[in-house]
């Protein structure tokens, strides 16, 4: 006999393995344009694929799609092998960075397209497309064309059509890159509410770091066809597992050295490019000597005009340039061994005191707690 307890938790495993790609690889001739890739993602999440041109997010993006065949591989949704349907017979739908609204068509007959023609009664298709362009803020332009839009509403006219077919998998492709930054910002957290709204599992592909950290819950990192890390936006910034995810992601000051003390509540590293060592508040379980990188990001690194009594995570510097933001202002500082390090420092943080300028003898300090200690 099954319990209820038992199918709910079948329920709930369905639900957290709703789409599973496993092992899914393109090849063009010896090259891989994506490597042999897994990932799990469970239904209704919004996740985003972040990598600069050519990294394999848009080809894999094509294979869930149906536009590309994989070499090897599976794609499971909803239970459903969906890696040999042809695009037409797999329940997603894709939006395109140019939105490919048809020019002729209204703004309600382009919602409506996909639903003529699989033949939807006419009833159900003046109500899924009114609910939609409600959803979308677009009833009151429903009679107009394309071309009598801007930017941003034909971004929600496209979005509309997508979720018209009610798929189980909606796929982004760049779906915001067409717009201004402004209008990028402004459109991103409504783009969100709305896919939740409907309540649909969404990929998004970008390049647009602040894009899939507003977007995204979970973001895969990728780089030469390889997921390089797979986390929240909080993981992947504060946590990144390599030197390229540290980097990529945001600005952050990374330095190479060796290790040379590794307690269970601290190590401690010596680099070349910094005159005293860098103290970490925890340990890594490594052999003494091992080569390991350091990386802390500029709004972990503060600058003072006071000389600290501590001997490890500090040098003295001078201020090569400063881009003043607002609320905060970016330093970079120029230590003794001809390094730069980049310092976000609150405005506030100058209170009472001459802010540091151009020119000026600065001491520069490395948290203990935040910095990441890498190897690889």
């Amino acid at each position: 006999m099954v319990t209820v307890e038992a199918k709910q938790g079948n329920l709930a495993l369905k639900d957290q393995n709703y789409l599973e790609i496993k092992g899914i690889t393109k090849k063009f001739g010896d090259f891989y344009a994506v490597d042999d890739v897994d990932l799990v993602i469970p239904k209704n999440e919004i996740f985003a694929l972040l990598g600069s041109s050519g990294s394999g997010k848009s080809t894999l993006l094509r294979i869930l799609a149906g536009m590309e065949t994989a070499t090897e591989g599976s794609i499971l949704l909803d239970g459903e092998n969906i890696l040999d349907l042809p695009p037409y017979r797999r329940p997603t739908n894709m939006m395109f960075q140019s939105y490919a609204l048809f020019p002729h068509m209204t703004v309600e007959d382009n919602v409506a397209f996909g639903l003529k023609q699989d033949k939807v009664p006419k009833g159900e298709i003046a109500e899924r497309v009114g609910k939609l362009l409600d959803l979308v803020q677009m009833r009151k332009l429903a009679r107009r064309k394309p071309h009598q839009l801007s930017g941003g509403q034909q971004q929600r006219v496209a979005l509309a059509r997508s979720l018209a077919k009610r798929p189980k998998l909606l796929l982004l492709d760049e779906p915001l890159g067409a717009l201004d930054k402004k209008l990028r910002m402004e459109t991103q957290l409504e783009l969100v509410n709305v896919i939740e709204t409907v309540g649909v599992t969404c990929i998004m592909v970008t390049h647009d770091q602040e894009e899939a950290m507003t977007m995204a819950s979970r973001i895969a990192i990728m780089s030469e066809g390889k997921l390089k890390q797979v986390g929240t936006p909080r993981e992947i910034y504060e946590f990144p597992n390599c030197r390229f995810t540290a980097e990529f992601i945001g600005t952050t000051n990374t330095f190479e050295g060796k290790m040379v003390v590794d307690e269970v509540d601290h190590c401690v590293i010596e680099s070349a490019e910094l005159p005293r060592g860098i103290y970490v508040g925890h340990g890594i379980t490594g052999p003494r000597g091992m080569t390991v990188w350091y990386t802390i990001r500029p709004e972990d690194v503060t600058l003072s005009y006071t000389r600290p009594t501590g001997e490890h995570n500090w040098s003295e510097g001078r201020v090569q340039e400063i881009a003043y933001l607002g609320s905060h202002s970016v330093y970079h500082v120029k230590l003794p061994s001809g390094r730069l390090i980049i310092a976000s420092v609150p405005s506030s943080h100058w209170a009472g005191q001459k802010p540091a300028t151009w020119g000026d003898d600065i001491i520069v300090q490395l948290s203990n707690t935040e910095g990441v200690v890498l190897t690889s």
